[in-house]
Formats: structure tokens, C-alpha cells, sequence
């Protein structure tokens, strides 16, 4: 996996440009704000000892250009140690660029997977029944709803029809229906960095990646920048029910955000994150490669939409919250066997990226055999106090 974590790759194509925040695991002094460079990682702690609290500043992007930051470790050198499976522990690597925030996603936000949901829960989560559901389900709705506007009469013309036909169903009410599907993905500080490992349950026998670019969003619900995610799926466990969502998806390691977020500046916005073309390449260890993509632009919602649908007069985040906005990647293409579509083997490298914002890679494992979750926010506010960095 290394060798996917060289700065050509992992930094978005104008670094010079671009305004990056990470965390950087220091060995015997914990989680270190930094400003990611070309050339080094700059430590941000007397600026905001948190990301959550560097968000919360009125300019963020013109704190962290402005401050006057010393330089902490060479990028290339960080990046290389962030493997997992090589890393040296006496020496320091990248972690999740978030903290103390909420994660949550919006789910079914393109038609895509949407109707691969739909097929999932036809088929009960069994993924040698999926090409037939496939078919049975696509020759009565089609596979092109991307010009229906979710909560329009046109989508609720067309819900009409199909719960007369029987195959209205729980994903296409969120998926066209007026009221987005968010829910939380995982808990504040246990998403995984760049080079980590990323966990599947070891019931699982169909699973997926999910390339999805992520909002940091601050306390107030403002956006204040953008990263990469990997929001792992198991499609049998959902597929069998719903109900299942929680264990489908927080499950030790199976959150993956990185490898640094981009701060809103003159240069980089939303405008910028809705035009964002997502490539992912799954590369086994069996020799098994597939490619996919993903384009902001054919998403259903607006992100600032799903935003407001996430926070505002009825929940507020006070650390603020980090938003998988969803994906229109649903894998079909075979690997076991004709029919059975794709699933995770362990030892899958998984790279998900885009221009703007770099590339986020993470080695597939079951999730008890991943680094187990230990350090939580009480571990974090013992290692600011005692590095002086609390109020």
C-alpha cells in the first residue's frame, strides 16, 4: 500500500494553492492540529486545538494562511508511515482530519443507488438473487430517474404508480420523497485516516466501498470545507433489513475520512464540491482490479440542501459535523462468479479520490482484526490539557 501514499498522489493537484488541515498522531504527546504542505506539516495547536474549534473560527481559511506555524515533519515521510501493516509507532502518522464532530451521511442522494437499495431489499440481501431483482425491478421503473426532483408532484406522480404496482419502497421515499435520509455513520473520533485499515464485519459476504466527498461543517451549520470518505457498506446486512442500518455501517474501522480537508477559500467552494468527479480503483490481492467513478453533479440533492436537512432550529451540533453526502457508485461487476456481483476480499487496497481534494487509501480487513478503537474524547482532552492547549 505504500506506494499509493507518495504526495503526487495524495495531495490535490494545486497543493500550492490549496488550503489543507490534518491531524498528525504525535508519539507520546497524542492528536496534533497541522497544516498540510507540499513540503511539511505545520502544527496549528496554539491557532485551534481541535479541528472542531479551527472550524468555529469567524475566518478560518484566514487564520490558518496567516498564522505563523512551526513545522512539525516532511509530508512525503508522514505519508509513507501511515501505512498500516509498516508504520513505525515511534514515529508519527496521519489520522482522520476530523475530531470532536458528529459523522453523519445522507444516504440514496443519486439514482444510481438508489435503485441498487431497491434491489438490495428485493432481493433480501442475497447477492446471487441481485441480477434477477436487478432486471425485474429496472424493466418497471427504468434506470433513469435523474430528472426526477426528490419532493416534486412529478416524484409523487411516480410514487403513485408504483405503490399501485407493489414496488414502492423504503429507499425510494427518501431517495424522490420530500425528506432526505441522514443518519449517523459513526461517533466522533472513530473514523479511520489515510493508510489505515478499513473494517468489514466478518459475517459480511457482500460488501462495498462507498467513495463520497465529505462536508466539515462548523457549529453554526456553515461549510467550511471538504474531504474524502469511504462510508463502508454491507449490502447483505442491510438487504435483510433495515433495521440492520447501525450495524451495516458503525463497525469498528468502517468510516474512513481523508486524507486532510480543504478549506473554503477564493480558490476552492462549494461550487467547486458540486462540480467534484470522484475515481475510485479497488486493487486485490488475488490480482482483481475494478475502477469506478462518481460525479457530484448528477446528485439528486443539493449539498447545501442535505445540510439544512441535517441541522437547524430541530438539531444542532455544538462541535459541528462531518456530512457524507452519498454516492452514485454501486458496483455490478462480477468477481466470485456470474450474477454475484462485487464484494470486499480481505487485502483490497481501496483508493478513492479527486483532483481538488487528493486521494484517500485505505487496505480492506474484517473489523476484529483491525486496530481496535481506544482513543476516544476523553483521551484527547487529557492529551491537550497536558500539552497546556485547554482554556
Amino acid at each position: 500500500m505504500q506506494n499509493h501514499l507518495e504526495t503526487s498522489a495524495c495531495l490535490p493537484r494545486d497543493p500550492a494553492q490549496a488550503l489543507l488541515i490534518g491531524r498528525l498522531w504525535l508519539p507520546g504527546a497524542g492528536p496534533a492540529l497541522v497544516r498540510v504542505q507540499e513540503d511539511g506539516l505545520y502544527d496549528l495547536s496554539r491557532l485551534a486545538a481541535t479541528a472542531s474549534q479551527l472550524l468555529d473560527l469567524p475566518d478560518a481559511a484566514g487564520a490558518v494562511r496567516t498564522h505563523a506555524a512551526p513545522r512539525l515533519a516532511d509530508t512525503a515521510a508522514v505519508l509513507a508511515n501511515s501505512a498500516a501493516g509498516t508504520r513505525d509507532e515511534a514515529r508519527p502518522w496521519l489520522l482522520a482530519p476530523c475530531d470532536l464532530q458528529a459523522i453523519k451521511a445522507a444516504g440514496v442522494t443519486f439514482v444510481a443507488s438508489m435503485l441498487e437499495r431497491v434491489i438490495e431489499e428485493q432481493a433480501r440481501g442475497d447477492a446471487g438473487r441481485a441480477e434477477a431483482v436487478r432486471a425485474a425491478v429496472v424493466s418497471v421503473i427504468g434506470d433513469n430517474l435523474a430528472s426526477v426532483v426528490p419532493g416534486s408532484p412529478e416524484a409523487l406522480a411516480l410514487k403513485e404508480v408504483l405503490v399501485a404496482q407493489g414496488l414502492w419502497s423504503q429507499y425510494l421515499e427518501v431517495g424522490i420523497g420530500p425528506d432526505a435520509e441522514i443518519f449517523t455513520k459513526a461517533q466522533p473520533m472513530s473514523a479511520v485516516g489515510t493508510g489505515a485499515e478499513v473494517g468489514l464485519h466478518p459475517k459480511s459476504a457482500w460488501n462495498n466501498p462507498e467513495p463520497e466527498v465529505v462536508l466539515a461543517v462548523n457549529s453554526r451549520g456553515e461549510v467550511r470545507g471538504a474531504t474524502l470518505g469511504n462510508d463502508v457498506n454491507l449490502r447483505d446486512f442491510e438487504g435483510r433489513s433495515a433495521l440492520l442500518l447501525g450495524k451495516a455501517k458503525d463497525n469498528n474501522a468502517s468510516c474512513a475520512i481523508g486524507p486532510f480537508i480543504r478549506l473554503f477559500d477564493a480558490q476552492f467552494g462549494i461550487d467547486e464540491v458540486r462540480r467534484c468527479e470522484l475515481s475510485m480503483r479497488v486493487d486485490g490481492p488475488d490480482g482483481f482490479v475494478m475502477h469506478g467513478s462518481s460525479s457530484l453533479a448528477r446528485i439528486s440533492r443539493d449539498p447545501l440542501d442535505l445540510v439544512a436537512q441535517a441541522s437547524g432550529p430541530c438539531h444542532q451540533y455544538p462541535d459541528g459535523f462531518m456530512l457524507f453526502l452519498g454516492t452514485m457508485f454501486a458496483p455490478t461487476q462480477d468477481r466470485h462468479g456470474p450474477g454475484q456481483g462485487f464484494t470486499h476480499v480481505v487485502g483490497d487496497v481501496v483508493s478513492i479520490g479527486t483532483p481538488q481534494l487528493g486521494t484517500l487509501v485505505n487496505r480492506v480487513n474484517t473489523s476484529d482484526r483491525v486496530a481496535p478503537w481506544r482513543y476516544g474524547a476523553v483521551a484527547l482532552m487529557r492529551d491537550l490539557a497536558r500539552r497546556g492547549l485547554l482554556a
